[in-house]
């Protein structure tokens, strides 16, 4: 059988590498013209972690790890008016089993493990289903037929408007946006993190394993906005209008933006489906049930929904998605909630961590 998987992120990659141990015949198709690079840093926690260790990459990821000491949190005048050596906001307990890793370089690892054809810089155009299969064109012009086609393209993902319907239907906006990027370290931080919140803004560094640069964090609270999420150009603007009032490093914080090319930006967002799949196309991750990265639990997800999917494949193709829906959706209600928890902040890490044990893969 032949499956088309759209996005090679996170959980694309581990949706083929565990179709393929399956027997199935895999290609992963991704908009981007290569493997994407930047950013947060994201958490593998409690089932994630199994589905790692059973992938045999878990001793690459824990390598890989980021190596926090502590964060601060300052005051509009750059202030220290807190400091913690025991955790951090991205990552909870620093002596917790959890691993917190750059995306990029677990997008690496999991590409590296999946082994699978790669059809980059191209995105699908059109599905048409019938009862044996799935015909697929492609915007570059390719065309072909599939078994199954499965959406794992993230937040704004094609397969899921072309199957479903406009995205506006599906996603519940939390009220906050937040842009990603690499500046120069121009603070010295040194495996730490430096929190600030000013009014309904604000902005978290880090800087790990490069002594030369910084991760910045820039966000505020508003309510839905009407932008292009390709127009980086825009979107930069966005920040720079809701974050120009903050003060302290601020400045050269927003001048770092305009020069960085690996900016990202997006809504705090979750979405919300009645079904995952249609016929023969399926979500999986942040496509089908995205819990925001306030929930710290995006990518736990879509490396635990996309071996429960393959695993249900695996079992027999007939009623796999039905099955999928029934393991998962508990699953994914438990994590969700975790977002809502306390309103415009990161869950707790107590919480977090009870989440992310909320599902048996045995």
């Amino acid at each position: 059988m032949k499956i088309l998987i759209s996005g090679a992120s996170v959980g694309g990659p581990v949706l083929a590498y565990w179709l393929r141990r399956h027997g199935f015949e895999v290609t992963l198709v991704e908009r981007a013209p290569g493997p994407r690079k930047g950013g947060q840093a994201v958490d593998l926690r409690g089932a994630a972690l199994v589905v790692a260790a059973r992938m045999g990459v878990l001793e690459q990821v824990r390598a890989l790890r980021t190596t926090m000491r502590g964060m601060s949190m300052v005051d509009g005048d750059g202030n220290e008016i807190m400091r913690s050596t025991e955790e951090t906001i991205s990552g909870g307990r620093l002596d917790s089993p959890d691993v917190e890793i750059a995306r990029d370089d677990l997008t690496a690892i999991l590409t590296a493990a999946a082994d699978t054809p790669h059809l980059y810089g191209d995105s699908i155009a059109t599905l048409t289903q019938d009862d044996t299969g799935v015909d697929v064109t492609f915007d570059g012009g390719g065309r072909d037929r599939y078994d199954y086609v499965i959406g794992a393209d993230g937040l704004h993902s094609n397969v899921r408007k072309l199957t479903f319907g406009p995205e506006e239907q599906f996603l519940k906006h939390l009220g906050m946006y937040v842009s990603i990027y690499t500046a120069d370290n121009f603070l010295g931080l040194d495996h730490w993190q430096l929190w600030h919140r000013e009014g309904e803004a604000g902005f978290g560094l880090f800087s790990d394993r490069e002594p030369a640069v910084m991760k910045v964090n820039m966000g505020f609270a508003a309510g839905p906005l009407d932008y292009d999420h390709r127009d980086v150009e825009q979107q930069k603007r966005l920040v720079q209008e809701h974050c120009s009032g903050l003060r302290w490093e601020a400045p050269k914080l927003l001048e770092a933006m305009w020069k960085a090319d690996d900016f990202y930006f997006d809504a705090m967002a979750q979405v919300e489906m009645d079904r995952w799949s249609r016929g023969r196309v399926a979500l999986v991750g942040d496509a089908g049930y995205c819990a925001s990265p306030l929930s710290g639990q995006g990518t736990s997800l879509a490396l635990v929904g996309a071996y429960v999917l393959a695993e249900e494949l695996g079992r027999a193709p007939e009623g796999a998605f039905d099955r999928y829906e029934r393991r998962m959706r508990p699953f994914v209600a438990l994590n969700q909630a975790l977002a809502l928890e306390n309103p415009g902040m990161a869950a707790s890490p107590e919480s977090v961590s009870r989440a992310a044990d909320g599902i048996s893969l045995d």
